[in-house]
């Protein structure tokens, strides 16, 4: 395929998934992280590989794009972060442990926590199944009360299963798949921050 037809191959894709993104999962998105900012609960952030990197780029945005006008701010920690801590915690106790042994001693009830993920846990490799790491991790959410947004592709796998919203961009084959899904989870990150930055400058003074 030459150049040109493989560019104007991807940025047709992006226009037809772009029109079918299910906008009543956003909103609910963008609510349930309002609701947490006025209860002053914390977030927390997780993903794999390049949705290590958006999950990481989430909490820089949730807690420096939200700001202005003195408001409170986002609690927010990104679990992809540490790598020390995550290469302890895959030495000792397993790449499955990492996000889950993170949260022991922060996650509480009414808190956040964000998943990113292509395939949401579904499909499995060389390794065994995909992100046991996260399902781990939501399973330790909902034994302690907190809520669950994901963000995901393809079928939506365990993510949806578990998540409270889970916001599945609906694209199922490759080659274009996973980097169409991890495109558009930037775009609906960048769109979540940008409009709960708008809702917080708007909100009433404490």
């Amino acid at each position: 395929m030459k150049n040109k037809e493989f560019i104007n191959e991807y940025f047709e894709a992006l226009q037809r998934v772009g029109t079918v993104i299910p906008h009543p999962q956003i909103d609910k998105v963008i609510e349930l992280l309002f609701e947490v900012w006025k209860d002053g609960n914390s977030v927390f952030a997780m993903g794999n590989g390049g949705s290590a990197s958006t999950a990481s780029h989430f909490v820089c945005d949730l807690a420096k794009t939200t700001t202005g006008g003195g408001k409170r701010r986002f609690k927010v920690m990104g679990l992809t972060d540490n790598i020390p801590l995550v290469s302890a915690w895959t030495n000792d106790s397993g790449f499955a442990s990492i996000f889950a042994e993170q949260l022991v001693p922060w996650l509480s009830k009414g808190d956040v926590l964000v998943g990113f993920s292509v395939h949401g846990g579904s499909g499995e490799s060389d390794a065994g199944p995909w992100s046991q790491n996260m399902v781990r991790a939501m399973a330790m959410a909902k034994e302690r009360k907190a809520k669950i947004i994901g963000f995901s592709g393809f079928n939506g796998g365990a993510m949806k299963e578990m998540s409270d919203v889970c916001i599945v961009v609906p694209v199922d084959s490759e080659p274009l798949g996973t980097p169409l899904v991890e495109s558009f989870h930037v775009i609906l990150h960048h769109l979540i921050c940008t409009a709960l930055k708008a809702k917080i400058a708007g909100a009433a003074d404490e």
